[in-house]
């Protein structure tokens, strides 16, 4: 699968990037991209990215999919229609909903009477 996503370039503390189109399975930092797109700057004014918006436009209709960055790119720039998505990574791991078994037991376990410990003397010598 293609993907069109941002390429992290330059010095240290400049970050700089390119928008390239990826095959999904490469490596992010193997650098072989199928071809450049553009290019982003995050440290410059609001229209600081140069991208090629007719053949962002080409791979789309060809299948590429957008990063989650990039779709939130080219929506503020007006390149494609659509929402915007949370591109953060979630604080905690999404809990699975449980099943009416489960939580029959996970109700019994926690109205369960705790038995007190005993306490156990140590041997006098």
């Amino acid at each position: 699968m293609l993907i069109i996503r941002l390429q992290r370039v330059g010095r240290i503390h400049e970050p700089t990037f390119r928008v390239v189109l990826v095959d999904s399975k490469r490596s992010t930092k193997s650098g072989r991209t199928l071809e450049v797109l553009g290019n982003h700057d995050t440290r410059k004014a609001k229209n600081n990215s140069n991208v090629d918006a007719e053949k962002i436009k080409y791979w789309i209709s060809k299948g590429a999919q957008l990063s989650d960055t990039m779709r939130n790119l080219l929506i503020s720039k007006k390149i494609i229609t659509g929402k915007k998505v949370n591109a953060l990574p979630k604080k905690r791991p999404i809990k699975k909903e449980l099943t009416d078994e489960e939580k029959k037991a996970a109700e019994a376990i926690k109205t369960e009477t705790p038995i007190a410990p005993v306490p156990v003397e140590a041997p006098k010598s």
